[in-house]
Formats: C-alpha cells, structure tokens, sequence
C-alpha cells in the first residue's frame, strides 16, 4: 500500500513533451515561399535535394547557390505560416529564415514588379471590431491601440510570449540588421524582369531596402484599405503570411527577412487587379532577389 499513492501520483503527472525528430544536422537558411508558383524558380535553382515530409509539410534541403538551405512552402495564411515554419524549426538546424513571395503594394511610390525588403512587419488585420454607437463606434477599452481606426476596426497589439514570466505586447516585429546589410550590399547593380510574356512595365523594377511591411489573413483588393494600411502603420507592402513568420522567427530567436515582389496594387491597380497577370513575374522577380542575396550569406 506504501507505493500505490507515488504510482498513482506517477501515473497522473503529464507526460514530457516530446522533442521532434531532427531531420538533418547540417545548419541551413530555410528559404520559404507561401505556395508553389513562388517557390518553383528557388526550387529549380536548387541542387542536391533530398525531399522529407513531416506535420504535413514537403520540406527540401540542397544547395542554393552554393549555400546549404531548406525549402518549404508555408502555405498560404497567418496561421499555416507560423505553424509550418515552426515544424521547420523544430525539425532542421536553420541558422536563419527568408521568405520569398510576392505581395500587393501600398506605398504609391512603388510599382508592380519592384521588390521589398522591409525592415520590420506588422499584423495589420490584428484588430478589435468595434459596436456601433451614436456617432460612429465605441471600441472596448483596453482593447486597442492608440491608433487610427478602420471604420468599426481599431487597430490592437500582439501579446507575445518569449519568456512566459514576461509577456510583450508588440506592434511591430523586427528584421535581423545583418540580414538588411546582407541585402543591401548583394541587390546593388541587380537586374530584374521587366515584361510578363506580352506585357511590360513602362519602367524597370526596383528593389527597396527598408521600411515597414504589413500581413494579415486577407488578400486586400481595396484601395481605401492600401491607403489606411499606408498612412497608418507605414506599410508599403501587404500579404498574407511575413509577420507571422517574423512572429515565430522573434520567438526562437532566429534571425528573419522576407523579400516581397509587387504582383499587384492592392486595389490601386488601375483597372482590375493585376495579381494574376503579373503573379509568375513577380514571384520570378523575388527569386532573383533571394539568389543574390543568398550568395551574398556568409
């Protein structure tokens, strides 16, 4: 009867968490795109693949470049971004993370085919919906930011959780310095695309360092949108998956930068939406990009 209270005690403690299975030991760059048409240039660059599947996910390793990466795609979405990534982590020695990919542009000084590299990301769909009252809307307080409304949607910070004794509440997640030097220097004198088959830009891309960029769960076709997204939090390009990604890079620690192609203006296109026209031109545009400035890695 002595050990039948430490047996029970035993039996009712939970269980370790147990560690993923490391699926390679070589430190890598993981090299993610959101779905195949963004990833197929970086993947046909790559040599000596070998394939692995785990959580759902294909994961690649090889040489990009000459540098030892991983490829995975994120799918497409806040929440299978962090998830995927996050499997990625847990599974391959990543030194540090870049996305690829294309995005909807919302600074006006940009241009389909240009490609960003912002310098922090922001979770611009992170909101709190307001009730209506008289005279407009009467957000909950302690509920939202001190910052410009989108109609009934107030603007609210992440709680993140690197340390649980010390919870962050955060606008904004950062881009490694090192990793925007290493742009800098790799995209000086880079030539990009300028036509998509019998299309082509008035004039040639360009790729800008800097800045913020914006993600949320919504493809954004609406010009009002761009231009709150634009004047509020600085965002001069808009997705669907970067901060969440830079969410889960901020977390580990790991060092992230996302490289994002204009497929479209985010309903300031001048007629319809040019995502479909310019989708493979722009993903092509980002490879580029990632090429260079993966051969520019130490």
């Amino acid at each position: 009867m002595r050990l039948a209270l430490p047996l029970l005690l035993l039996a009712l403690a939970p269980a370790p968490a147990l560690a993923a299975e490391l699926l390679d030991a070589t430190p890598r760059t993981a090299v993610i795109s959101a779905f195949p048409p963004e990833m197929a240039a970086l993947e046909a660059a790559t040599t000596d693949k070998h394939a692995y599947t785990a959580a759902g996910a294909r994961f690649v390793t090889g040489a990009l470049e000459g540098k030892p990466v991983v490829l995975f795609l994120s799918g497409i979405s806040m929440v299978n971004a962090a998830m995927t990534t996050q499997s990625a982590l847990d599974r391959f020695k990543v030194e540090r993370i870049v996305f690829s990919g294309v995005a909807g542009g919302a600074d006006p000084g940009l241009e389909v085919g240009d490609v960003v590299a912002p310098e922090r990301w922001v979770q611009s769909s992170e909101m709190a919906y307001a009730r209506e009252a008289p005279g407009g809307y009467a957000p909950t307080p302690g509920l939202y930011e001190d910052m410009p409304s989108f109609g009934m949607m107030y603007p609210r910070a992440v709680t993140v959780t690197r340390d649980p004794a010390r919870p962050e509440n955060l606008r904004s997640f950062p881009v490694d310095p090192a990793l925007l030097d290493v742009a800098r220097r790799s995209v000086e004198g880079l030539a990009l695309k300028r036509c998509a088959a019998d299309q082509c830009l008035t004039k040639p891309p360009k790729v800008v360092v800097g800045g913020v960029g914006a993600s949320g769960p919504v493809f954004v076709d609406n010009k009002a949108f761009r231009e709150y997204a634009h004047a509020t939090f600085g965002a001069r390009v808009l997705d669907m998956e970067s901060a969440a990604v830079a969410q889960v890079a901020y977390v580990n620690g790991t060092p992230f930068i996302a490289f994002r192609s204009l497929s479209d203006l985010a309903g300031g296109d001048p007629a319809g939406n040019q995502f479909p026209v310019f989708l493979k031109f722009a993903a092509e545009n980002s490879a580029t990009v990632v090429r260079a400035f993966v051969k520019a890695l130490p």
